[in-house]
């Protein structure tokens, strides 16, 4: 471990990914960092409230330091009632299928950014992470006050690159095999697509601070093969969604389950590009009939619930990356320790 990020005494280069929303549990969160990773909260779903419960339900359970998760804000988008009768008219079958309502919407469309970094500064994580951008210099000064250390997400150098101009301590590089969100700075951008090794040796040439790869990693072989190009550490999350720990649901681990997984990326759910398991709502939904995120991503929460209630997958948002294999089902401590053999 290199730099700042061994500030942090982890026994391992390894940050398990924050999966807001549910597979991110406190205990999947506890249990990565007294393995000796660094566990992270998925916190850009959540209300200041719940920051700070689940926060003391981690502390409940470990020591060991921590990272939260948030998502930059950006100006809430424009919805115009064409544009919701159209996103309204798309999913009607879904809704009837699942026996939901025409839904009641308006904005906002999230959490407010600043109530929930408020709510960070309390709880005093080791790590403050985010995607989506650059911190404000305001947020980065009163991080750094709260004794924080800051790692930002890129996914292209360039990117990159205005993160460590910025004076992040350290920067996760997201591979397009990445699962989850794509952290790409501009919400109505097209993707650049650049895989993780490409991604990696380009931002080497001007990076000072430590570089952490994400995307499609899953073994311990492909942790010490990204090391030895120059990563500092990995992150991982789709290795981890089917711990005995993780808020996985029971549709989403289903649909996890085999050694091969159609992955892609869509807008569908969220109306951001996200990678995730192919699925009927990600096959059928109209591109033109998506809302901008946050507003989608409001918008399709009754229809994942309600899949979710279900048990069925075929409206979930199964974020996941391109790494095959079956996923370890037992705890994460013994993933962490078949990773890392001694």
């Amino acid at each position: 471990m290199q730099g700042t990020l061994a500030k942090l005494g982890l026994r391992h280069p390894l940050i398990v990914a924050p999966m807001a929303g549910g597979p991110s549990s406190p205990a999947l969160v506890a249990a990565s960092s007294s393995a000796g990773a660094l566990g992270s909260i998925g916190a850009a779903y959540s209300s200041p409230a719940a920051i700070e419960e689940f926060t003391q339900n981690v502390r409940a359970r470990t020591d060991r330091p921590f990272a939260i998760n948030l998502f930059i804000q950006h100006p809430q988008p424009e919805v115009d009632a064409a544009t919701l009768e159209r996103a309204i008219s798309e999913t009607a079958k879904y809704r009837a299928e699942l026996g939901l309502p025409v839904p009641e919407f308006a904005a906002p469309y999230e959490e407010d950014f600043d109530r929930q970094f408020e709510a960070v500064l309390r709880a005093r994580p080791a790590v403050l992470s985010f995607v989506f951008g650059v911190l404000s210099t305001e947020y980065m000064r009163a991080a750094r006050k709260a004794g924080m250390l800051i790692i930002g997400t890129a996914t292209t150098p360039e990117e990159a690159l205005a993160l460590e101009e910025s004076g992040v301590d350290a920067i996760t590089l997201q591979g397009y095999e990445a699962g989850g969100h794509r952290g790409i700075f501009d919400p109505s951008a097209e993707d650049s697509e650049i895989g993780i090794e490409d991604l990696l040796a380009r931002s080497l040439k001007k990076a000072k601070v430590p570089l952490i790869a994400a995307g499609g990693i899953m073994t311990g072989s492909d942790i010490r093969s990204i090391l030895a190009r120059g990563a500092s550490a990995v992150q991982m999350g789709t290795a981890f969604l089917a711990t005995s720990e993780a808020g996985t649901s029971a549709p989403y681990r289903a649909a996890l389950a085999g050694v091969e997984r159609k992955t892609r990326t869509t807008r569908a759910f969220s109306g951001r590009f996200a990678r995730g398991v192919e699925n009927r709502f990600m096959n059928e939904v109209d591109a033109g009939a998506v809302m901008p995120f946050p507003a989608q991503n409001k918008f399709t929460r009754d229809i994942r619930a309600a899949s979710t209630a279900k048990g069925s997958p075929d409206f979930l948002s199964l974020w996941s990356g391109t790494g095959s294999g079956e996923l370890w089902r037992g705890p994460a401590s013994d993933l962490i320790a078949r990773l890392f053999p001694a």
